[in-house]
C-alpha cells in the first residue's frame, strides 16, 4: 500500500474543523509595473542624453529616441482610463514585461549589443516576471530573454566610442553570452521558487486563520445558546407551573383540556432542551468545561470522527514514578479543538482498523500521541510534514494538503510540539505526538 504522506481534513467534515477553500490569487497592480517602466524610461533618457552630449559619444539619437519614447507612449496608453489600483492578470503583465525586454534588445542594437555595459539590464524584467508570474510565463520571458541574448551576440553595431571603438576578444563575448544566458535561467528558477514559497505560506496561513475563526464562531454560538438557556429558564419555569395549575383546575370534559395538556408538554419539552443546551460543554463557558482534564479533552474532541471498521481506544496515565496520579487540567481552546481534531481525523481516515490516542504526563511535560495502523508516512517526506500543500490528495474533493499545516500552527499556539513518526510495532503506522511543557494540575 502507497505510503501516506500528508494530513488534510475531510471535505465532509464537521464546519469547524473543514479545510477553507483559498480564494483566487489577485493580479499585480498595473501602477506598480507602470512606475517602473516610468523609471526605466527616465533613466534611459538621461543615460543616452548624458552619452552623446556629456562624454561626446555619437548616438544615433533618433533612433534611441524613438525607442525610449515608444516606451512612454506605451505606459501613457496603459494608463489612461483606468484606476490606479487597477490589477491586470498574469497573460498582461507577461505582455507587459515582454515588451520592457524587447525595447531594451532594440536600444542595444545600435549601441555595441552585449558589449554595452547596460546589456546587464535584460535581466530586470526577468526579475520582476519570476516574482509576480506563473510558472509557464517565467519560461515563456525567459526564452524571449535568451533570444535576445543571442541575436545581440550575433548582430549589432559597434560600440559608441571616441575614435575606434575596441576589439573585444570573441572569447570574452562568448563568455558574456554565456553569462547573460545562466544567469538568465538561474535568476528565473530561483526567484520564481522563492516567491512561490512565500504565496504558498500566505495562502496556508489565510487557511489557518480562517479555521480558527470558525471554530471561534462555533465557540462563541455554543456560548451565547449557553447564556440563552440561563435566561429563559426562569421565566419558562413560571410557564410551567401555571400550566400545571390549569390542569388541575380545568376539568377533563372541559373544551380547554386538549389546548392545556398540549401547553404543559411543550414546556416541558422547552425545559428539556434548555437543559441540555445549559450542560453541553461546547457551549459552557464556566471553569467547570473552560479548564478540562486533558484525557476527557482529547476524547470529547475524538467523538465525531469514529467510523464504521475503526476502533479508537484511548489510554492515559503518568509516564514516570512520582509522576502526579491526576491528569493534567488544559485550556478548552479553540486552537486546541481545531488542531487535535485535524489530527484524529485524520488518523482515522487512513487508519484500517484501530488509532490509538494516548495521553501520558510527568511533572515536567505532557503528551498526546494518536497512533493508527495505516500506511504510515512516507520517509522520504517526514522532515517535509508541518509545511502548507503537502498531501496525496491534494486537488480531490477539496482536498489542499493544508490539515497538518493547520493542526501544527494551532497546537504550537498553545505551547504544544508537534512530531510526525511511525510507529516501529504493531505492523507499522503514524503516529503524532503534541507534547505540551510545563503542564498544570487541578491541586496547583
Amino acid at each position: 500500500m502507497a505510503a501516506r504522506v500528508g494530513l488534510e481534513p475531510s471535505a465532509i467534515a464537521l464546519p469547524s474543523v473543514a479545510t477553507p477553500s483559498l480564494p483566487p490569487r489577485g493580479g499585480v497592480r498595473l501602477r506598480a509595473l507602470v512606475l517602473i517602466r516610468w523609471g526605466a524610461v527616465a533613466g534611459q533618457a538621461f543615460t543616452a542624453a548624458f552619452v552623446h552630449w556629456g562624454l561626446g559619444f555619437t548616438l544615433p539619437v533618433l533612433a534611441v529616441g524613438m525607442t525610449i519614447g515608444l516606451s512612454g507612449l506605451l505606459n501613457l496608453a496603459v494608463s489612461l482610463g483606468r484606476p490606479a489600483s487597477a490589477r491586470i492578470d498574469d497573460r498582461e503583465a507577461t505582455v507587459f514585461l515582454a515588451f520592457d525586454i524587447l525595447q531594451l534588445a532594440v536600444l542595444l542594437y545600435p549601441t555595441g549589443g552585449l558589449s554595452n555595459p547596460f546589456a546587464l539590464l535584460l535581466l530586470a524584467p526577468v526579475a520582476i516576471g519570476a516574482t509576480i508570474l506563473s510558472l509557464a510565463s517565467n519560461i515563456a520571458l525567459s526564452l524571449l530573454t535568451i533570444i535576445s541574448i543571442g541575436v545581440l551576440a550575433i548582430f549589432h553595431r559597434p560600440l559608441p566610442w571616441l575614435g575606434p571603438p575596441p576589439e573585444l576578444p570573441e572569447i570574452y563575448q562568448t563568455g558574456v553570452w554565456v553569462g547573460l544566458t545562466l544567469t538568465t535561467v538561474l535568476v528565473t528558477l530561483y526567484g520564481w521558487r522563492l516567491a512561490e514559497e512565500a504565496r504558498q505560506m500566505s495562502d496556508a496561513l489565510g487557511a489557518a486563520q480562517a479555521a480558527l475563526a470558525r471554530e471561534q464562531r462555533m465557540s462563541a454560538l455554543g456560548a451565547l445558546a449557553a447564556a440563552a438557556a440561563h435566561e429563559l429558564g426562569s421565566p419558562l419555569s413560571t410557564i410551567a407551573v401555571i400550566a400545571k395549575e390549569m390542569q388541575r383546575e380545568v376539568e377533563a370534559d372541559d373544551p380547554l383540556r386538549e389546548d392545556v395538556d398540549l401547553l404543559s408538554a411543550e414546556s416541558d419539552r422547552c425545559r428539556s432542551i434548555l437543559a441540555r443546551l445549559s450542560v453541553d460543554p461546547a457551549g459552557d463557558v464556566s471553569d467547570a468545561y473552560t479548564l478540562v482534564p486533558l484525557p476527557a479533552l482529547v476524547e470529547a474532541t475524538s467523538q465525531a470522527y469514529r467510523r464504521d471498521g475503526v476502533i479508537i481506544t484511548f489510554a492515559a496515565g503518568p509516564a514516570a514514578a512520582g509522576a502526579s496520579p491526576t491528569a493534567p487540567i488544559q485550556v478548552r481552546s479553540p486552537e486546541f479543538m481545531q488542531g487535535m481534531a485535524n489530527i484524529v481525523q485524520n488518523a482515522v481516515s487512513f487508519a484500517r482498523h484501530e488509532v490509538h490516542i494516548a495521553t501520558r504526563w510527568t511533572g515536567e511535560w505532557a503528551e498526546v500521541e494518536v497512533s493508527d495502523d495505516g500506511p504510515g508516512f512516507s520517509t522520504a517526506l517526514l522532515d517535509a510534514l508541518g509545511t502548507p500543500f503537502i498531501s496525496t490528495r491534494q486537488g480531490e474533493e477539496g482536498h489542499m494538503g493544508l490539515g497538518v499545516f493547520i493542526a501544527k500552527t494551532l497546537l504550537e499556539r498553545t505551547g504544544a510540539i508537534v512530531t510526525f513518526g511511525n510507529r516501529s510495532s504493531g505492523g507499522g503506522g503514524a503516529a503524532v505526538a503534541v507534547r505540551w511543557p510545563n503542564p498544570v494540575f487541578k491541586a496547583t
